[in-house]
């Protein structure tokens, strides 16, 4: 068993909500655990409070606002291309700057080339996929503010 099936059993442990997993294949065994949060208490027990006015001046200069980023995940299992030929400069990098509609990358499915394109206007903060990867269903591929 390779880093990649570990990763993918981790990835399906989360989405399933699943504290443990056990398998048994051949003479291979592995067994998972991950913690799993305290119940919330119901909202009649809890302080309730509103928030603090956010300023939006009091955040430095070039930093990110992670509640405002958009992940642009892939639709499909498939091979990333960062660009649309080997030779060619990638479609978009860390900073660039994008358009609803702009294509982002490639990913090649059954030989098939499907474009990948940003779903709002933004600047590119991370490229999570590198050029030749194979990537999965729901993976991260771009993170844009």
């Amino acid at each position: 068993m390779d880093i990649k099936e570990i990763r993918a059993l981790a990835q399906l442990m989360e989405r399933a909500n699943l504290s443990v997993l056990e398998l048994n294949e051949a003479d291979k065994k592995i067994r998972m655990e991950r913690a799993v949060s305290a119940p919330v208490p119901p909202l009649a027990a809890q302080e309730i409070s509103a928030p603090a006015p956010r300023d939006d001046r009091a955040q430095p200069e070039g930093a990110v606002d992670f509640n405002r980023i958009t992940e642009v995940i892939s639709p499909m299992v498939g091979v990333f291309y960062a660009a649309p030929s080997p030779d060619a400069s990638p479609y978009v990098q860390i900073g660039s700057k994008v358009k609803k509609g702009d294509v982002l990358c490639i990913i090649e499915a059954m030989k098939l080339m499907n474009e990948i394109v940003a779903e709002t206007d933004g600047e590119i903060v991370d490229v999570c996929a590198a050029n030749g990867q194979i990537v999965e269903y729901a993976q991260i591929l771009f993170k844009v503010f």
